[in-house]
């Protein structure tokens, strides 16, 4: 299975242009939340309208996963608490995303809300011990925001994470978590695109300027699975069967199936 993992995309149609394109080169697209851009002079509801059609359009290609980021927050539910209301719409075309776990082959998904309360957190702990009594080969969580005292949660300053999820991952222990909200952290000194908290692999590509979104891409079939990150700052990897070392490896030779994928960026940034 070939994931492709996108986050903080914040309204910019190039970017949701180039994961159109992209879609059709790996088996699943997840796009880790912020869709929208609260700084943006688009109404809202007009971003949503938009990111809506993007979202079809990417499922047209292929499997999609969609979870919610602080942007992405619309609606006040009945607690007080925010919600991405607007993403229930995706659910009746099949799409997974807050609250729904997907299983694909011998890989359960778990797609969480962006928290904003007791109540909505409550629920994404719901949501854990359920999944965790069925609970296949590889688990895998789709958070907006990763875990705290991470270098994917590093800002250059201060961690930027959420604690509540390193307890959660203590309690758990996941295969995989895919994240972004912290835009800086594969940039900056200390910070990281990947980090393993024990048996957990998490994953944050970052946000970068320009019409490519910073992605990374999972290759995770047969024995030897892989991560590869890559942005306009150049390309690392890592081996997922293997403890994480640092510095990551620069990426000099990617595999076949990849090469398209860098070739789509290669492409795009040519115009």
């Amino acid at each position: 299975m070939k994931v492709l993992l996108v986050a903080d995309l914040h309204y910019d149609l190039r970017k949701f242009d180039w994961v159109v394109g992209a879609a059709d080169l790996v088996d699943v697209v997840v796009m880790a939340g912020d869709h929208m851009e609260l700084a943006s002079m688009v109404e809202r509801s007009a971003q949503a309208t938009v990111a809506l059609k993007y979202f079809r359009r990417i499922a047209d290609k292929g499997p999609l996963i969609v979870s919610s980021g602080n942007h992405d927050l619309d609606d006040v539910d009945a607690h007080g608490e925010r919600t991405a209301d607007w993403l229930n719409s995706i659910r009746v075309r099949g799409i997974p995303t807050d609250g729904d776990s997907w299983l694909c082959e011998d890989t359960l998904f778990t797609i969480c809300a962006w928290w904003d309360g007791e109540v909505s957190r409550k629920a994404i702990a719901d949501q854990f011990a359920r999944d965790a009594e069925v609970r296949p080969k590889r688990w895998v969580w789709v958070y907006h925001g990763p875990p705290d005292d991470s270098p994917t949660s590093w800002g250059g300053g201060k961690s930027f994470g959420d604690p509540v999820l390193n307890e959660w991952i203590e309690q758990y222990r996941p295969d995989l978590i895919l994240s972004g909200h912290v835009h800086q952290s594969p940039f900056v000194p200390k910070g990281s695109w990947a980090d393993r908290i024990s048996d957990t692999w998490i994953f944050n590509a970052g946000h970068q300027i320009g019409p490519i979104p910073a992605h990374v891409a999972l290759d995770l079939d047969g024995d030897a699975p892989r991560a590869y990150w890559l942005s306009l700052t150049g390309a690392q990897w890592a081996a997922l069967d293997a403890p994480l070392d640092r510095p990551l490896e620069r990426l000099t030779e990617p595999p076949a199936w990849l090469e398209p994928v860098i070739d789509l960026a290669r492409r795009t940034m040519m115009g």
